[in-house]
C-alpha cells in the first residue's frame, strides 16, 4: 500500500467520523414535537400553581374575582377588581393582578409573564423565560410566589 492510498483511507476515515459526529447531533436535537410536549408539560404545571396562588387572594381582599385565563394571550390566571367611588364626583378604578405562561412559539422557550394594576395604574409588568430544554421550575414557582406576594404587598399599601 502506498502513502497516497493510506492519504485515501485517513480522509473516508475522517468523513465517515465527521458524518457519525453531525448524525449523532442531530440525534440528540429535539423535534418540533418534543419542543411542543416538553412545553405542554411545563405550562400545565404551572398554570395549576398561578391558579392555586392567585385564587387565594379573594380570600383576603374582598371584591375580588378570579379568572382563569387560557388561550392566545397565555394560560395561568388572574384577579380583578372594580371599585366604584361616590361623594361629590363618581370615579371608577380598577386592579387586576395576571399571571400566565405565553404560549408555545418557535423560539422553543417557556415564557412566564405577570402584570399588575391597582387604582388604573400598572404597578408591574413581568416577564421570564428559559430556554425548554434548560427550564428550572422550581426557579419558575418562585417568581409566580415573588410576583403574587410584591402584587399583594403593593395593593394593601394603597388601600
Amino acid at each position: 500500500m502506498t502513502f497516497d492510498d493510506r492519504l485515501r483511507q485517513a480522509i473516508e476515515r475522517g468523513q465517515r467520523r465527521g458524518e457519525d459526529t453531525a448524525r449523532e447531533a442531530k440525534a440528540k436535537q429535539m423535534t418540533e414535537e418534543e419542543f411542543r410536549r416538553l412545553h405542554s408539560q411545563h405550562r400545565l404545571a404551572l398554570s395549576d400553581y398561578i391558579e392555586d396562588c392567585v385564587r387565594r387572594l379573594p380570600n383576603f381582599f374582598p371584591g375580588f374575582n378570579y379568572e382563569t385565563m387560557f388561550g392566545d394571550r397565555g394560560w395561568g390566571g388572574a384577579c380583578f377588581r372594580d371599585d366604584f367611588q361616590t361623594g361629590v364626583s363618581r370615579s371608577s378604578t380598577y386592579s387586576r393582578l395576571e399571571v400566565t405562561v405565553r404560549p408555545y412559539s418557535s423560539l422553543h422557550v417557556l415564557d412566564l409573564a405577570a402584570k399588575g394594576t391597582i387604582r388604573n395604574r400598572e404597578v408591574f409588568n413581568r416577564n421570564y423565560f428559559e430556554r425548554l430544554e434548560e427550564v428550572d421550575i422550581d426557579k419558575f414557582r418562585t417568581l409566580i410566589d415573588a410576583w403574587v406576594l410584591e402584587y399583594v404587598e403593593q395593593f394593601a399599601t394603597r388601600t
